[in-house]
């Protein structure tokens, strides 16, 4: 492995690296490969029957036309996110996320499993021994999420597509928004309610990430991580940002609750957000359980009929 591969592999440099990896094989798995992840380097010889154990890895396969054979249940919408159903009728659910069902796996006899180092470290070696396992390092990383199910699958050019579509439809929203408004870029916080706190979601999640690639910053661009959990109103201050996305479950009493009395809080009333207008709502599934490019691109289907532009081609 090049020492160039192995820092894609460890520290991704956005769209570069993505690239490199991507360009890696053909279509389809001509031959083995050797796919380098977060657990090691791992000989793939078929991906006909894949098992994908995390969101992003399943919105990564579906988007470039795999339909795994078992997938993890869904965080919401059970058993399957209602954007990814009709591409994954016949698909078997193998457990939750956190607690796949080997034997479940098993049955299968897939001949690749896809999973999160974050989710799944303890039991690698278990599925190691079921078939060829790749994990990607998190499971917030969508463009990582990417380039690894393409790299192991030898769907390589349609990764390409891919993400050469992601950039197009970025760079065009980053235009037409920046035109639109007087002061460009826009700080925004990603705020999620909790049945007991709130949470802002920085660079490092999956939310983060697709702000940051469209152009966004963070209000606090200090800390690093996927986020900050704030258990405190006096806490407010330090969300201060030109825009609020906020993301809960509906359906959840307490969480509702909770997000009220946070927004009828004094500390809220005065953030710059809340005074001028820009507080919205977004789609809890698409902004932080999807995780995958899919997801990102309902992200941007969402902000571009927020913001009235004209829908990116």
């Amino acid at each position: 492995m090049s020492s160039f591969l192995k820092r894609c592999v460890e520290r991704p440099i956005l769209g570069v690296c993505l690239s490199f990896l991507l360009g890696l094989q053909g279509h389809a798995l001509a031959s083995n490969i050797v796919v380098s992840h977060a657990m090691g380097d791992t000989e793939v010889v078929s991906s006909q029957r894949v098992v994908t154990l995390y969101q992003g890895a399943t919105d990564s396969a579906v988007a470039l036309g795999i339909t795994p054979v078992g997938v993890v249940e869904s965080w919401a919408q059970k058993p399957i996110y209602h954007y990814l159903r009709d591409d994954l009728k016949g698909a078997e659910v193998v457990g939750l996320e956190t607690q796949p069902n080997l034997e479940a796996i098993a049955r299968l006899k897939p001949d690749l499993i896809i999973g999160a180092r974050l989710r799944h470290e303890k039991i690698y070696g278990q599925l190691s021994q079921i078939a060829p396992t790749v994990m990607a390092d998190t499971v917030y990383d969508f463009q990582r999420s990417l380039a690894l199910v393409a790299e192991a699958t030898g769907h390589q050019a349609e990764g390409e597509k891919r993400w050469q579509a992601w950039q197009a439809r970025t760079a065009d929203f980053r235009k037409q928004l920046s035109a639109q408004q007087k002061k460009w870029p826009l700080t925004a916080s990603i705020l999620n309610a909790r049945a007991d706190h709130m949470r802002i979601y920085l660079d490092e999640s999956f939310p983060g990430a697709v702000l940051r690639d469209i152009g966004f910053t963070s209000p606090i661009p200090e800390h690093k991580g996927w986020g900050i959990k704030l258990k405190t109103k006096e806490a407010l201050p330090s969300i201060n940002a030109d825009v609020f996305f906020v993301l809960f479950d509906q359906e959840d009493g307490a969480v509702q609750q909770n997000y009220d009395d946070w927004r009828q809080h004094p500390l809220w009333q005065v953030l710059k957000a809340p005074r001028n207008g820009q507080v919205y709502q977004v789609n809890f599934v698409n902004w932080i359980l999807s995780g995958g490019i899919l997801g990102a691109n309902l992200m941007l289907d969402e902000l571009s009929e927020l913001y009235h532009l004209a829908p990116a081609s």
